[in-house]
């Protein structure tokens, strides 16, 4: 067993590798940028090494800094987690050529499963069903479009070196197609170094299910069984579970085999995931017409191998130590056995509303539910950051990984809602209510499942209002009247015992909620506290503070415990039925907010401007696409938010603009 390790990766699965090294004896060794130098993997190892600036193509792309630095402080073995140099053949062969060991399959492997095309040509020789496509070396734009028009509409474009759903695009019709494929070009050179694509048939309602393989130096194959990974946004997962639901045995061990013999005819050594594209033919209830198809095959470790680690009682980061430093595999495939159901969920820094544009901030408030971290438990976490974290644009949206394991799919749902509705996150946009709506959905709940779940469930999940004005929000602005900024018992005004010299005091707040404003009047009575929000009919409320910092609100007959973090002018308010964010407005200091705004587009987060589809003079219509940006490894279309022509583009491509910033100029069409 190694000694000592490198770790050539950041954030949560850093930590993540880490804390099994720790386990077992071996020192680490963290890297990080400029952005990352107080992070949490780098206190989480045991010497840290600095390797370049923010961005991750000087600094975490930066291998030749990172064997330097492995050899400077006498690791054996670099574990490169997933994503970055995870999958670069080049930086694994470097590796062997300076003595070091890659934890991660040989460089030759990589090269022929790495790359879609090269690989997708492979299975075919081997007779693995493909889905119907294109392939071939040959890039260019008109015979791609030929390729797409002969394959027929809906077409996937995708990246052939991608993963993560970075540079996919899926086109509807032949006039798209050519846009659609400049836009995945330059998402896959930015991420992968280059901008060779497939294209295939687009398979509607399909099922991803992927299965997590292992090989060993000595000619050993095993199966850990499949991960669902249905549940999907801009083509990447929210939610991953063990096992899928519905998969019948025979198609399970076919899936099986056939990722084992994927690998096997690559000399795989290592941990790696073949990924199948299921059809269901005869619909959610005819699960033994159930077709798969070979997708890809992923050489490292998945960011959703939790999950299979809590249906199986294994560690696979240690698995992969002991295989990358010779040992031969731990178990057999009869020694291995699923026992329960698993869910991951994705808590991302996000705006699911706002077709997921990622956010960024600082997590005031980061509170956990009661977890183990990095162990096979009932109730897991994942992350990298701590409470006071920044979440930055330079590195991908995901906050942590919320791991649950039942006795049974149910049990496991029950857990995770759970243990979502007591992860509390303030300080920015997140996607942990908009998970819970997605466990509630009939289609998740009843494991109907396909790629397309979110979209047809889209009016239960987007901009719906979904407590309502009721307890929670009596709840956030009667604890708004009783801090008074300044605590109960301050003043005899702010007692709830309804004391006064004389009358009946009232008050009037302002807030916002759900993005509208709001008036409540507030009365105290002799006998309590009595609320009119709205419209709606007065109720009489009352709270009472718990020991843990947590208050019993009851407003009227209805009833609940909250927990409220008070952050500025907004209150965020945690329930077991949801969250809710209570902004209380002074009314004259926000009177003159949004004047002359209506000819302004600005940047919606902090990013990259990649292009300008535009020019000064153009006339535009609302809703037209005026450019692009880049933040988190992501392209997002700007598009016109009114009617006008361009007066002036105040930035260029390849600038760096701040959440906020003016990029161009629209005025009034003539």
């Amino acid at each position: 067993m190694f000694k000592k390790i490198l770790i050539a990766n950041r954030g949560e699965i850093a930590c993540r590798v880490a804390a099994t090294a720790r386990r077992m004896g071996v020192q680490t060794v963290a890297v990080y940028s400029d952005a990352d130098a107080h992070a949490k993997h780098v206190m989480a190892c045991d010497e840290a090494v600095h390797v370049g600036g923010s961005a991750p193509k000087e600094s975490y792309l930066q291998w030749q800094r990172i064997i330097d630095a492995a050899k400077a402080t006498g690791a054996q073995a670099i574990h490169p987690g997933y994503g970055f140099l995870s999958e670069n053949e080049d930086f694994a062969q470097a590796c062997a050529d300076n003595g070091l060991v890659f934890i991660g399959p040989p460089a030759s492997a990589i090269n022929a499963m790495g790359l879609k095309a090269e690989s997708k040509r492979l299975m075919e020789a081997a007779h693995v069903p493909l889905v119907p496509g294109y392939h071939g070396t040959d890039q260019d734009p008109a015979l791609l479009q030929r390729e797409a028009d002969r394959i027929g509409y809906p077409v996937l474009i995708k990246a052939s070196a991608g993963g993560g759903g970075k540079g996919m695009r899926i086109v509807e019709k032949a006039e798209d197609f050519a846009a659609a494929l400049d836009s995945c070009k330059r998402e896959a050179i930015n991420s992968f170094g280059s901008d060779a694509v497939l294209v295939e048939k687009y398979v509607q309602r399909p099922r991803h299910i992927e299965i997590q393989v292992f090989g060993d130096s000595h000619g050993n194959y095993v199966y850990l069984f499949e991960r669902d990974c249905s549940v999907q946004r801009r083509h990447q997962k929210v939610l991953e579970e063990a096992p899928a639901p519905g998969l019948p045995e025979s198609i399970r061990d076919a899936m099986g085999q056939a990722a084992i013999n994927a690998a096997r005819a690559v000399n795989y050594v290592g941990a790696g995931t073949v990924e199948f594209i299921v059809e269901q033919p005869g619909g959610y209830d005819a699960p033994e017409q159930m077709k798969f198809y070979f997708m890809e095959m992923n050489t490292r470790l998945q960011v959703e191998h939790p999950v299979t680690e809590a249906i199986t009682g294994l560690d696979l980061v240690e698995w992969q130590l002991r295989v990358a430093s010779g040992e031969p595999l731990p178990l057999a495939q009869d020694d291995l056995d699923i026992q329960g159901h698993a869910i991951e969920a994705r808590i991302c820094a996000e705006n699911p509303d706002n077709n997921f544009l990622p956010a960024t901030g600082t997590l005031h408030v980061y509170r956990k539910p009661p977890h183990s971290a990095f162990e096979i438990d009932e109730v897991r976490v994942d992350d990298g950051v701590r409470e006071g974290d920044a979440i930055s644009p330079f590195y991908d949206s995901m906050i942590a990984k919320l791991i649950v394991r039942g006795e049974t799919r149910e049990e496991a749902l029950a857990k995770l809602d759970a243990a979502l509705a007591a992860t509390h996150i303030a300080g920015l946009q997140t996607n942990v209510q908009f998970l819970r709506h997605v466990l509630a959905t009939p289609s998740f709940a009843q494991a109907r499942l396909d790629t397309a779940l979110i979209q047809r469930e889209a009016d239960r999940l987007f901009k719906q209002d979904k407590l309502g004005i009721d307890m929670v929000v009596a709840a956030a602005v009667a604890q708004t009247v009783l801090a008074e900024r300044g605590g109960e018992g301050a003043d005899p005004f702010s007692r709830t015992d309804g004391f006064r010299s004389h009358g009946i005091a009232s008050r009037r707040i302002d807030f916002q909620y759900a993005g509208e404003p709001v008036i409540a009047k507030l009365r105290y009575l002799h006998d309590g506290l009595q609320l009119k929000v709205g419209e709606a009919e007065p109720v009489s409320i009352g709270f009472t503070a718990q020991p843990d910092g947590r208050i019993d609100v009851r407003a009227g007959a209805d009833r609940q415990v909250v927990r409220v973090y008070p952050l500025g002018e907004a209150m965020h308010v945690f329930g077991t039925r949801g969250a809710a964010q209570i902004t209380e407005l002074d009314v004259l200091s926000h009177a003159l907010e949004g004047a002359g705004e209506g000819g302004r587009l600005t940047a919606p987060m902090p990013g990259k401007v990649v292009s300008f589809a535009v020019k000064p003079g153009d006339k535009v219509t609302k809703g037209q696409p005026l450019a692009v940006m880049e933040a988190m490894k992501m392209e997002h279309t700007i598009a016109a938010p009114l009617d006008g022509v361009v007066q002036e583009l105040l930035y260029a491509p390849g600038d760096q603009v701040m959440d906020g910033a003016e990029l161009l100029r629209l005025g009034t069409s003539a």
